[in-house]
């Protein structure tokens, strides 16, 4: 495939310059300005003055390599990794962890106010136990080499959508992982000529230790509750946070009998919050999540939990819950919950929800919607989950008036 050619306007390629750092996108990328033109430039820190180099141009902005740090921030401090910089997985290991989470907690509230016109207070970001060997999935792929040899096993380098960069080491996985990834990488190399076009690998650690195997069961134990799913299937990958986040979820469900977990996978919120409600429901597309969301419920005592596969045409046509009593717990995708799912949830009309998205970009879009149908946003709290990268988990909690109740104190104003 033919390259575009290059738009030279307005710097021409690998042109050098000079800007102070202003800003950080929920990108993670330093915003400067020449001229009043927009030049983003990775692995920097606002206050810093640096030196880059512009490798593309768009039509609002430039993005540059950083080619070195005339002024550094007091927050600046040497990354742990060796591969930082050259590596895309991690963004932010040159920053205190403390500025980390300050800059987080910005950027959540600068998204709320530009796509959703919401101006309110983003509770401080919920810092993660652990700032390294955190990760208990990992997912490192390569790409066949067309030449052969020794294919480079890691992820994405900086800045690029194909090049590789070989990790024989990732400190944000948990020790577990680390110990069995030269033995997973050794096994590619001993038979590369079987991956005709490359591939991802898996490594997750559990209860079990580490498997390889998407279809291997493993076991996840949050708090005093033990859960069971299969390695390739969603579950929260910072297993040292995951109490708290269970807390605030379950005290943003308030004062209702009835919950539902939706989008629910193999049950973490439903099975370990069922005992604040009279009764418990997941709902989940997937048939085969729903086995593993009532074996949970069932090994773990929860009696008060049923679970259900609910067509996406039709999520909530089987729940018998009164709206008006019940709280709704959504975790969608990354790429947040689609307008179809949103309007069938509207229409059954939930007292709470509780919006958990591991995006805040695409959940902050979906609150117009919210908005529109008559809910009212008490609070946005941030979890760092994915300490050293510009990831987040955000829980947004939301209520609805009902006739016959009186409406919570709205936490919102609108922009103008």
């Amino acid at each position: 495939m033919r390259r575009r050619p290059f738009n030279d306007q307005p710097f021409p390629y690998h042109h050098e310059l000079e800007l102070a750092i202003t800003s950080l996108t929920n990108l993670g990328l330093g915003v400067g300005r020449v001229d009043g033109w927009v030049v983003m430039v990775p692995f920097v820190i606002p206050g810093e003055r640096v030196r880059a180099r512009v490798f593309r141009n768009h039509s609002g902005y430039s993005e540059a390599d950083l080619l070195d740090v005339l002024e550094p921030s007091p927050q600046r401090i040497d990354p742990v990794c060796p591969l930082f910089g050259t590596c895309g997985g991690c963004q932010y290991q040159h920053i205190h962890y403390e500025e980390q989470l300050r800059w987080k907690r910005r950027q959540v509230s600068e998204l709320l106010q530009r796509m959703a016109g919401i101006e309110t207070e983003v509770e401080p970001v919920v810092p993660s136990p652990r700032q390294y060997g955190y990760r208990s999935k990992l997912t490192p792929h390569f790409h066949q080499p067309k030449s052969g040899g020794t294919p480079a096993i890691g992820f994405l380098a900086q800045g690029s959508r194909r090049r590789m960069i070989d990790v024989p080491a990732c400190p944000i996985a948990m020790d577990g992982i680390n110990a069995a990834l030269p033995e997973v990488r050794e096994e590619v190399f001993r038979h590369a000529d079987r991956y005709k076009k490359g591939a991802t690998l898996l490594l997750r650690e559990g209860a079990e230790g580490v498997v390889t195997d998407p279809r291997a069961v493993m076991t996840e134990d949050v708090g005093a509750l033990r859960f069971r799913f299969l390695a390739g299937e969603f579950f929260q990958n910072n297993p040292f946070i995951l109490e708290f986040l269970l807390a605030h979820v379950a005290e943003s469900c308030g004062d209702v009998p009835y919950l539902i977990d939706a989008y629910c996978g193999s049950g973490l919120f439903a099975v370990s919050l069922a005992g604040r409600f009279r009764r418990a429901l997941g709902v989940e597309i997937s048939e085969k999540a729903v086995s593993w969301a009532e074996e949970n419920a069932r090994r773990n005592g929860v009696e008060n939990c049923t679970f259900q596969v609910g067509e996406a045409a039709s999520i909530f046509s089987g729940v018998d819950f009164p709206g008006a009593e019940t709280a709704v717990i959504i975790d969608p995708p990354r790429k947040g919950a689609d307008e179809p799912f949103l309007n069938q949830l509207f229409s059954y009309g939930p007292k709470r929800v509780v919006y958990v998205s591991c995006n805040p970009a695409t959940q902050i879009r979906d609150l117009k919607l919210f908005q529109e149908n008559g809910y009212t946003l008490l609070r946005v709290q941030p979890f760092d989950l994915f300490p050293q990268t510009r990831h987040l988990e955000c829980v947004v909690t939301l209520t609805r008036y009902h006739s016959g109740g009186g409406q919570e104190a709205p936490g919102l104003h609108q922009g103008h």
